[in-house]
């Protein structure tokens, strides 16, 4: 029961812990009878989930000596912008600490624990585990494979068409999947697309239909440096500018550094952004999910070279015929060649349906 709402606790965080994970903490009279505190983590460089637990026992005049705290990620043990979770937790008398999971940085990666044990701290861990590991799979996927979590956002025909021929895609989804696309964009550390869609659609990519506390980078793969430097993605006050590029064209780079932009060149053999690295080098940003919506083309590049881990599809109830496409992948001369995926979950959203699925084994991280 207290560790479900160290996860409800947990899921408040969406959206404005950036780079850091999402936890939940809920203190607990060592009888187990009463909650003294709650607390979840706040936006980079202020409090952890444990510290604002602890102080609000103290804005409620609580003693959490000999209390329980149940956490949903292991508390810290290092000093970055706040101090160490665990030496909190010791200084303060909490007796016993019920952990979900260990924390995958390699500043924490069991020493958390193995403080809280010196000091005669009971240490219980694994409740939640599973539900605290998808609340922050994007910091997981940093932490072990230095890139982060890609999921890629695509709406649709029930035919699989995500455009007319012509290039009209607006709007194939009804107002509430569109709405809920957007609560995706706002709990990811960055959205991408490519100059295919900025160039076809101009569009803003911010998030406008759900509640933000910050709106996510933009992350634009623009191999020849063709954004336009009045693009509305401009547009958005505040959210940096990230472009990729192939091509050194310094007139047209200074023309995007002066709206903003931080461009840096990722050239791979055949003249285009190198994927892989670019997703390295969000890593090293920060960046722990990235939500992608882009054309087919480069969706289908994303693809080809393994870099999705997820599928984000809102389907709608209607055909459109021949148009374009999801993925530009095959033709694929087997069945056996396609692209095997497992499906995580299946939602009526409005009218829509959503539908996320996940690459085989993407989570063994």
């Amino acid at each position: 029961m207290h560790i479900a709402r160290a996860l409800e606790l947990a899921r408040l965080a969406i959206g404005i812990t950036e780079p850091n994970p999402r936890v939940g903490c809920v203190i607990v009279s060592g009888d187990g009878t009463r909650v003294l505190a709650e607390g979840h983590t706040q936006p980079a460089g202020q409090a952890h989930a444990e510290i604002m637990a602890l102080r609000d026992a103290a804005a409620r005049g609580h003693d959490v000596r000999g209390a329980t705290a149940y956490v949903t990620l292991e508390p810290c043990a290092h000093h970055g912008r706040t101090g160490p979770c665990c030496d909190a937790l010791i200084a303060a008398g909490i007796d016993r600490v019920v952990a979900s999971l260990a924390d995958p940085n390699p500043l924490v990666a069991g020493q958390g624990f193995a403080r809280l044990r010196a000091a005669g701290v009971s240490v219980e861990i694994g409740p939640g585990a599973e539900a605290a590991r998808e609340l922050n799979l994007g910091f997981f996927s940093r932490m072990v494979r230095g890139q982060p979590w890609v999921r890629m956002k695509i709406a649709a025909s029930l035919d699989g068409q995500t455009a007319l021929a012509n290039g009209a895609s607006q709007w194939i989804t009804g107002e509430a999947a569109r709405a809920d696309g957007h609560a995706w964009r706002a709990r990811a550390g960055a959205l991408l697309t490519g100059i295919g869609t900025v160039l076809q659609d101009n569009p803003r990519l911010d998030v406008r239909l759900a509640p933000v506390g910050r709106q996510p980078p933009l992350v634009v793969v623009d191999s020849r440096l063709q954004t336009p430097p009045d693009a509305a993605l401009f547009d958005v006050p505040g959210r940096p500018v990230w472009i990729y590029a192939a091509a050194d064209q310094p007139p047209a780079q200074e023309r995007l550094r002066a709206r903003g932009a931080t461009v840096t060149h990722l050239p791979d053999a055949g003249g285009k952004v190198d994927l892989a690295a670019l997703l390295k080098d969000l890593g090293g940003r920060g960046v722990n999910e990235l939500h992608v919506e882009a054309g087919f083309k480069l969706n289908g590049s994303l693809l080809r070279e393994g870099l999705v881990d997820e599928f984000l599809v809102y389907l709608a109830p209607r055909l459109l015929g021949p148009g374009q496409g999801m993925v530009n992948i095959g033709p694929l001369a087997q069945l056996d060649e396609a692209v095997a995926l497992e499906f995580s979950s299946v939602e009526r959203v409005g009218a829509d349906l959503r539908v996320l699925a996940r690459l085989p084994g993407r989570t063994a991280f």
